[in-house]
């Protein structure tokens, strides 16, 4: 399946059923009186978020949702029956927009929120409605409300614990094969990676969800190479895992290149910890390694992790500093929402 991650989206709710014009007409009944029923209500327009989804690709082919109207009203005081709702159903994550991309209307974040866009024109009154002790027999009724319209943009941003960010060819996708049971493509030329892949880790007694995003360049802000488009699906992480590709000769520049282009993105991700590693460390020669790690931890000015994609060797490690990490923004996360328990003497 295609990952799709931005979509914009015709959406309109139902119109509102026209009142009726009718009246009680029986034998040795001399004075039936108004007779017509209440049209029904057009249907609302919803969006909802639910599990097994994690595209937006749906909205690619089906570009137009439309509620049901409402059925008009009929002869025997019988109202027409509401409009059937519209529900949109996208993933976990989803956040809905105004047609200008910047106004926020809905942020779905948890399975099964759900949140009303549009709703659906009221149904008109019919002459039943009317009568009164000086208007006995109203020759009138209502039309129903139109509905309303609008574009909205959806934009996807995925649910993960850990961003994995670097330059092309840092061995991501091998990590998040090695530590997870997603099978990203995996090959020796620069972006192989053209969409966001997702990878449930476990460590210990710790599960956590790894995003392996697209590599950025030098210039990505400014939309050189795949651009930052990705950068979004970071901005809900807990942690950054930054690979540097230890067999580059430059990885000093390699790590101020990605750390460039996340200030330059913003969006709170410089606030995000942190944790960089030095990899493919399999690759180089003892000597050159303990040089190469000494320049990046005076760069990044922090510990930097050495591990091996390929062979293992310092994963566990890195996976242990992540989960230490996740567990310490959840347990602030729930406290957080813990109601507050009033003050008593």
């Amino acid at each position: 399946m295609k990952f799709l991650d931005i979509a914009k989206v015709y959406i309109q709710s139902g119109h509102g059923g026209n009142g009726c014009i009718a009246f009680r007409r029986e034998k040795f009944l001399e004075y039936g009186g108004p007779w017509g029923g209440d049209g029904g209500r057009g249907g609302n327009v919803w969006a909802e978020a639910v599990e097994n989804l994690n595209t937006l690709i749906d909205y690619r082919f089906q570009q137009h949702i439309r509620a049901k109207s409402g059925e008009p009203g009929s002869g025997k005081d019988m109202s027409g029956a509401g409009g059937d709702d519209a529900v949109m159903k996208v993933p976990v994550g989803t956040q809905i927009f105004e047609e200008d991309g910047e106004t926020l209307i809905a942020d779905l974040s948890t399975v099964g929120q759900r949140v009303q866009l549009l709703r659906g024109g009221n149904g008109g009154f019919g002459n039943a409605h009317f009568k009164s002790a000086t208007n006995q027999a109203p020759k009138f009724a209502n039309p129903g409300q139109p509905g309303q319209e609008k574009a909205i943009i959806l934009k996807l941003k995925l649910i993960a614990d850990v961003g994995l960010i670097g330059l092309p060819n840092a061995g991501k996708s091998t990590f998040l094969s090695r530590v997870s049971e997603a099978r990203p493509k995996i090959a020796d030329y620069p972006f192989t990676t053209l969409a966001p892949q997702l990878g449930v880790v476990r460590i210990d007694t710790t599960d956590f969800v790894v995003a392996d995003l697209p590599g950025l360049i030098e210039g990505a802000h400014e939309g050189v190479g795949l651009g930052d488009q990705f950068l979004g699906h970071a901005e809900r992480c807990n942690a950054i895992l930054h690979l540097i590709d230890g067999t580059e000769g430059e990885i000093v520049k390699a790590y101020k290149t990605i750390r460039g282009e996340i200030e330059a993105y913003g969006q709170g991700l410089t606030d995000k910890p942190e944790i960089v590693a030095l990899n493919k460390a399999d690759a180089i020669p003892q000597a050159a390694l303990t040089k190469k790690l000494a320049s990046l931890k005076k760069a990044c000015g922090h510990d930097v992790f050495v591990m091996s994609g390929v062979s293992g060797d310092g994963i566990p490690e890195v996976l242990r500093k992540l989960a230490k990490v996740i567990g310490k923004t959840r347990t602030a996360a729930k406290k957080s929402k813990e109601p507050k328990s009033e003050w008593r003497p």
